[in-house]
């Protein structure tokens, strides 16, 4: 078991799942709680958060149509609004409640806000199984995190909750990833650790069965389990974003879920325990 301690003026970034802010009361035992106990042992905190299942709700009630080429949302001007009514409004505001219930002094907005985070919009770009270039619209590449800000407010000791949408000097706004937005925060703040949170306890080599959970995986390990079919789905991107961003400066990546509730803080004290982590070779 180790020591928070040991972690003290490093930054831990936590990323929720939309799906985690619908349980204000239990998002604030789990996330909150772990939070709270990250500052108390003098770690700097940064939580981005999603809202797929929110927007999706949204835009049927409205009757619009969501539209997902390889898992990623296709986002037209409509999905836009769509999406800032549900990051930047429901998920924001529970997310805001749940922390403060946890005693995490937090303040919640979007990467548009004073440029934490930019980007430009993605070109059409080639997808394995899809004929012809995808245009996901007006999805965004991340092109800046505005460490500065997120070093400032964190001496003030608050933490910043970023939903997942970013923007550019002209005003424009962009729907991002939220799995992208948080290692790419976490890589430009040289991340101690980013908490991947989500209703998945880890990488599981049978994805019917939470006890074939993974406890650890170098990058070789998961490209070899990416190719023989075990990570499937919406597990490889996550997994391949993670990847990518242990070169980024990120000591270490952990997916992990809320289940018991002290999975996040026993996972931070001891990688593998609760969940899968992903470490250099």
């Amino acid at each position: 078991m180790g020591d928070l301690s040991a972690f003290r003026g490093r930054w831990f970034v936590v990323k929720i799942g939309g799906e985690l802010a619908q349980d204000v009361p239990r998002l604030a035992r789990t996330v909150g709680a772990a939070a709270r106990a990250f500052l108390d042992a003098g770690i700097k905190v940064c939580v981005v958060h999603g809202g797929g299942p929110q927007a999706t709700e949204l835009a049927k009630k409205l009757g619009l149509e969501t539209k997902q080429v390889a898992g990623q949302r296709v986002t037209d001007e409509a999905t836009l609004e769509v999406m800032k009514m549900s990051l930047a409004g429901q998920v924001s505001v529970n997310v805001a409640s749940a922390l403060r219930l946890a005693g995490v002094p937090a303040l919640c907005t979007t990467g548009v806000s004073a440029g934490l985070v930019d980007a430009t919009r993605r070109p059409p770009v080639t997808v394995a199984g899809v004929e012809g270039a995808v245009d996901y619209g007006l999805v965004g590449d991340i092109s800046a995190v505005n460490v500065t800000l997120l070093e400032t407010l964190s001496e003030r000791g608050v933490v910043l909750a970023v939903g997942s949408l970013a923007g550019d000097a002209s005003g424009r706004v962009f729907n991002v990833n939220a799995d992208t937005v948080a290692t790419r925060v976490a890589g430009k703040l040289r991340a101690a650790k980013l908490l991947l949170v989500s209703n998945v306890p880890g990488v599981l080599s049978d994805r019917n069965d939470p006890s074939s959970r993974l406890p650890r995986l170098t990058p070789a390990e998961a490209k070899a389990q990416i190719a023989a079919g075990v990570i499937q789905g919406g597990m490889i991107p996550k997994v391949e974003e993670s990847l990518a961003m242990l070169d980024e400066g990120i000591d270490a990546i952990h997916i992990v879920g809320l289940s018991p509730e002290r999975a996040i803080l026993d996972e931070a004290l001891d990688p593998g325990s609760c969940g899968t982590v992903f470490a250099k070779e």
